[in-house]
């Protein structure tokens, strides 16, 4: 590669630098917390999440749907509250690349799937910005992984060639949609494992050819 090259590293969020921002394990405990039927809760989440997703729904019109489709004894507040709790930082990753970031010669990218207002929360609340220089979110771009379009479109976004592209995400299908478009992708399981492949490419890309 030379170094001419735009050398670009593409990131999922939740599973890999953040918790998921609202995922199975959040979905039962909030219906423990809450006293809610967890099955009528996930055959609803289910039929609409993805809508909301791709941002053709608020979080509001969402919660319409899911949760409060009748009377509660908690409020709209207290359940959204609890919704952006579940928002945590992983270990380790998130603030080690904050630092390697600095001097790597990478652009770092996100491809995520997010609803809009859990995506603006998350990349304010954990300054994410010092992570990513763009964010291919599906709440903004209308289409939400596995469509193989998000991945062609962060790639035009990016103007790279999927050889000049790496890919980290902790769902290995997803993994597999990224290398079948020809980019490097890697199965993010911890800390440690991403780290070492961080720098083993670093050290790949900077030695002469």
């Amino acid at each position: 590669m030379e170094t001419s090259e735009p050398k670009i590293l593409f990131f999922d969020i939740g599973g890999v630098l953040l918790t998921n921002g609202w995922g199975h394990d959040s979905r039962k405990l909030a219906a423990e917390r809450f006293g809610l039927n967890y099955d009528e809760l996930n055959t609803l989440h289910n039929y609409i999440f993805n809508v909301f997703e791709i941002g053709n729904i608020t979080l509001d019109e969402y919660l319409d749907t899911v949760i409060f489709n009748h009377p509660r004894d908690f409020t709209r507040e207290d359940f959204k509250e609890f919704v952006y709790s579940r928002s945590k930082e992983l270990p380790g990753l998130l603030q080690w690349m904050k630092e390697w970031k600095r001097d790597c010669g990478f652009r770092v990218i996100s491809i995520n799937n997010e609803g809009k207002e859990l995506n603006t929360y998350r990349v304010k609340k954990f300054k994410l910005h010092e992570c990513f220089d763009a964010f291919v979110s599906s709440c903004d771009v209308k289409m939400r992984k596995p469509d193989p379009n998000i991945f062609l479109l962060a790639l035009g976004i990016a103007q790279a060639r999927p050889e000049q592209c790496y890919y980290f995400d902790d769902r290995i299908f997803q993994v597999e949609t990224a290398k079948s478009l020809g980019m490097h992708a890697y199965h993010h399981t911890s800390f440690e494992e991403t780290k070492e492949i961080l720098e083993r490419i670093k050290k790949e890309i900077s030695e002469p050819q």
